[in-house]
């Protein structure tokens, strides 16, 4: 099972970027998608039906901003749309894709880097995601969390902590919430596999920082600690360059 997670920043752009291409030659049996930006009759969707995919979207209400989305080889038992939370919903942040023995989410943070209002959303919608997985995994134990978390976990995971130390993103308060998170009982599938420095799947437009590899790592696939025996690899797949983020892989067995 190849699963990969991609914040491809306005899908028509990624699009015209060679997404499609891409999308092909990774051949994941699960793609997760974020600010997709776009709603499917903007799009020309037989083009993933011709890739083998069954497809499924749930944009933001606002027309060109945030979105998932979740593309699968085979088809699952039952697709979520949204949390039930209006003001999240509208954002269009969670999609889920139940198979018999595991469900996967595509899931879009907010950011709070635009100022302090947002950064309040953000630490609310934290605090609720908490209590929403607690209750989801009840009835769904294995669960794999797929998405731009908008955080880095820790020093390693950007480019220069110290100057970054107030930084939305990286806040005493987002990474304590990263590392509740994992301890409420998921495993960091990269981290598993891999303990080197200067691994990143988000850059900067400014100041040539992809090609200097000025970076941060948000992007991650969190596995339910009662897989992490099925875990096979992870990986950061910095090749892929149609948007700022590149994807993010797991595979299990």
């Amino acid at each position: 099972m190849r699963i990969i997670s991609y914040n491809v920043n306005g899908i028509r752009a990624a699009v015209g970027k060679g997404l499609l291409e891409w999308i092909k030659n990774a051949n994941p049996d699960v793609l997760c998608l974020q600010e997709i930006k776009a709603t499917p009759d903007q799009l020309r969707l037989l083009d993933y039906e011709e890739l083998g995919y069954h497809h499924y979207w749930y944009p933001a209400q606002k027309k060109g901003y945030s979105g998932v989305a979740v593309f699968s080889k085979h088809k699952p038992l039952h697709i979520e749309y949204g949390c039930g939370v209006k003001k999240y919903d509208d954002g269009g942040r969670i999609i889920r894709i139940d198979f018999k023995e595991y469900s996967v989410m595509s899931v879009y943070h907010p950011s709070g880097s635009s100022g302090e209002e947002r950064q309040a959303f953000k630490m609310e919608w934290l605090s609720f995601f908490q209590k929403y997985i607690d209750q989801i995994k009840v009835k769904y134990p294995k669960l794999i969390l797929s998405g731009d978390y908008n955080i880095c976990h820790k020093a390693i995971d950007i480019h220069n902590p110290i100057s970054n130390a107030k930084s939305s993103g990286f806040l005493p308060e987002e990474r304590e919430w990263m590392e509740n998170f994992m301890n409420s009982g998921f495993t960091d599938s990269f981290r598993l596999f891999n303990s080197e420095p200067h691994q990143y799947s988000w850059w900067s437009y400014r100041a040539d920082s992809r090609n200097k590899n000025l970076g941060w790592r948000i992007d991650y696939n969190l596995v339910s600690t009662n897989l992490k025996d099925k875990l096979l690899r992870a990986n950061i797949l910095p090749e892929a360059k149609q948007s700022d983020h590149c994807p993010v892989l797991v595979e299990l067995s």
